[in-house]
């Protein structure tokens, strides 16, 4: 199983967690948040490698970030490992449920399954949709 860590701005991370278990019913294993606030900044990288080694149980770690060229995404950019620890940027609920879904995928399956779910969660929601999907 792939282990996933978020590095995310304040309690982003935790809260997408705190979600995830919700719809679940339970907390996900090999599943950790790193939350970065002001504090935090200098570090974080420690921080995140020590959870790198608590995560992967030989078949790789996925990090999500919140923001591309934020500080968390930075610091997830210097833990990348090809092959071993991927990482993708703008991570949201779908994206998140995506790759909890599908962490016994080879590693690079499960990137693609991830990204994709991310951009199919984001929906414009007109009237018309609504309408198509209560009925009313």
């Amino acid at each position: 199983m792939i282990g996933i860590l978020i590095v995310a701005h304040g309690t982003l991370g935790e809260s997408l967690i705190q979600c995830a278990t919700h719809v679940l019913s339970e907390r996900p294993p090999l599943l950790a948040a790193l939350d970065v606030t002001a504090q935090t900044q200098l570090s974080m990288l420690g921080k995140a490698e020590k959870l790198l080694v608590e995560l992967d149980q030989g078949e790789g770690v996925l990090l999500l970030s919140d923001i591309y060229g934020a500080t968390p995404c930075n610091t997830m950019c210097r833990l990348l490992v090809p092959g071993k620890v991927e990482g993708i940027a703008g991570a949201n609920l779908p994206m998140l449920m995506r790759a909890i879904t599908y962490r016994d995928e080879p590693l690079d399956l499960l990137v693609k399954k991830t990204v994709a779910g991310g951009q199919e969660g984001i929906l414009y929601i007109s009237p018309e949709f609504c309408d198509a999907a209560t009925g009313r």
